[in-house]
């Protein structure tokens, strides 16, 4: 089944409903007039709360209509499709995101850290933003607000313009994999816990795991003893922080004129 990905529908109506630029899509020749009552905010929330509940897969224009108690040529006439709805849902669950202003004086490893855990927040609550392919995301006020305002906590530490683009990308794309990873663990969880599964496979791994041909295995997997996202997660952080750090305190200055006597 092929991945559910931003930016895959029409890329002029998906910005004309993005920034609500037109009028009601049932302006289009050959569609009915919209339901009274109903609105695309009203779509995009009944959207989300589907997602949320059931995933993107359970996310059919169908399942949405029902969910409104219309028909689905009635969701029609708000949004043409699920690409361009998917590209709404996610500049709106971003447009929703709290902004929590820098503090005085606050470090910049404080900032970053901060967008790193917003981030991770939205997808505990949208899980299904993990699973939305990215690589084009809708230009609506939402995608670009989260941008600009996460853009900041990289600004005047050292960094030019194209690697601040970089630094920001790198670490949401750490927060994504971490949001996948735990998502995954969550799911195993609900159907067998760590312990569960540990009690049934530590006595086979005994019996035939040979710590002289597996040293390493058997001594750090036994300290681990299992997945701990927070460890993973908290690791992880500091490691791009630290990288940043140094990349900073390394930097060559630039040439002045000066500089050749």
């Amino acid at each position: 089944m092929a991945k559910d990905r931003s930016g895959a529908g029409d890329p002029v109506r998906t910005l004309e409903l993005l920034w609500r630029a037109t009028g009601q899509a049932a302006t289009q020749p050959g569609r009915r007039g919209p339901r009274q009552g109903l609105s695309v905010d009203a779509v995009v929330g009944a959207a989300t709360a589907l997602a949320d509940d059931e995933g993107l897969d359970a996310l059919t224009m169908r399942a949405l209509a029902q969910r409104l108690g219309v028909t689905p040529m009635t969701v029609y006439t708000y949004v043409p499709g699920k690409a361009e709805l998917l590209d709404l849902m996610l500049d709106d669950a971003y447009l929703r995101m709290e902004r929590r202003p820098a503090g005085p004086a606050e470090p910049w490893q404080v900032r970053v850290a901060r967008v790193a855990e917003d981030n991770r927040d939205l997808m505990v609550r949208h899980p299904w933003i993990a699973d939305l392919a990215v690589t084009r995301p809708p230009l609506g006020p939402g995608v670009i607000g989260k941008y600009d305002h996460e853009l900041a906590a990289f600004e005047g530490i050292g960094l030019t313009d194209t690697e601040m683009d970089a630094a920001l990308t790198h670490l949401l794309g750490f927060v994504h994999a971490n949001a996948l990873a735990a998502a995954d663990d969550a799911d195993h969880n609900s159907r067998q816990s760590q312990e569960d599964w540990w009690a049934v496979s530590a006595p086979l791994l005994e019996r035939n795991l040979d710590p002289g041909r597996y040293p390493l295995a058997d001594r750090v997997g036994t300290a681990v003893a299992g997945y701990h996202p927070q460890t993973i997660w908290s690791f992880g952080l500091q490691c791009i922080l630290d990288g940043l750090a140094h990349r900073l305190a390394t930097r060559t200055a630039p040439r002045t004129p000066t500089d050749n006597g």
